[in-house]
């Protein structure tokens, strides 16, 4: 750690939470080593809270499923002062039982799933204790956020599902799912910004596309967002890829 355990707020002690080095120019805010519950809460809401405060040393700041990255300009502050800002920003709430500010924006993105768009939803429903059309219901009613958009330009990583998708990821590596791809493992669903090989289980598709090279912004989901899949049959799937359109008839409401 960067700074002594004695100048942490004690509520963060007794939590677990890490201030630690990132590379040159950065510190990471860390609540916990796996994305349980509230860590992942903690994570978002401390996001929210440090992008409000007055902090001009910042270069970036980066939301993950459990931790928040700090990027400084060392022409401007020491390392060590920087941790004691954030340290005085931990201070400032008990963040094991906060919850992030209201999103922004919500999407609302049409989403394939089963047969040839998502093979193995009957697997992964079973596995959650679920008929698969329940397991559609269950996971079209959850209001996800954007935990953290990463490993592929663009690519967002969507939570938190109910416990009971609490799911270990595939033994045997599925050695490519498709652009668009919607895969789900421990109670967060990918969808993918390109095609790839992953061990984690496809159960829908969408036409969205969540990188777009060519576009300003490129990314066009932020970490925050709110976001729930709509249902739509394999034909009108097929007929959004058909169109070429990358919002994939994706609908996002802004509540600024």
């Amino acid at each position: 750690m960067i700074l002594e355990d004695a100048l942490l707020p004690a509520s963060a002690q007794a939590q677990g939470v890490q201030i630690l080095p990132f590379g040159q120019d950065g510190l990471l805010v860390r609540f916990a080593l796996s994305a349980e519950p509230w860590a992942s809460t903690a994570a978002q809401a401390f996001y929210d809270h440090a992008s409000t405060a007055a902090l001009p040393f910042l270069r970036e700041l980066l939301p993950s499923l459990t931790s928040v990255l700090f990027r400084f300009d060392d022409t401007k502050i020491t390392r060590a002062d920087c941790a004691r800002q954030i340290s005085a920003l931990l201070s400032e709430r008990d963040w094991q039982s906060e919850t992030p500010r209201p999103a922004t924006r919500v999407w609302r993105i049409p989403a394939a799933f089963g047969g040839e768009n998502g093979p193995d939803l009957e697997a992964a429903a079973k596995l959650a204790g679920l008929r698969p059309d329940a397991a559609i219901e269950m996971i079209c009613a959850t209001p996800l956020r954007v935990l953290a958009i990463g490993f592929a330009p663009g690519q967002p990583y969507l939570g938190l599902l109910p416990e009971a998708w609490n799911l270990a990821r595939r033994q045997t590596l599925n050695p490519q799912v498709p652009k668009g791809a919607i895969a789900v493992a421990v109670r967060q669903l990918v969808l993918f910004s390109n095609a790839s090989p992953t061990g984690w289980r496809q159960i829908a598709r969408t036409a969205f596309a969540p990188f777009r090279p060519d576009a300003e912004p490129a990314v066009p989901l932020r970490a925050g967002d709110a976001l729930q899949l709509v249902p739509v049959s394999g034909d009108q799937l097929r007929a959004l890829l058909e169109s070429g359109d990358p919002a994939g008839g994706a609908i996002c409401e802004n509540r600024a």
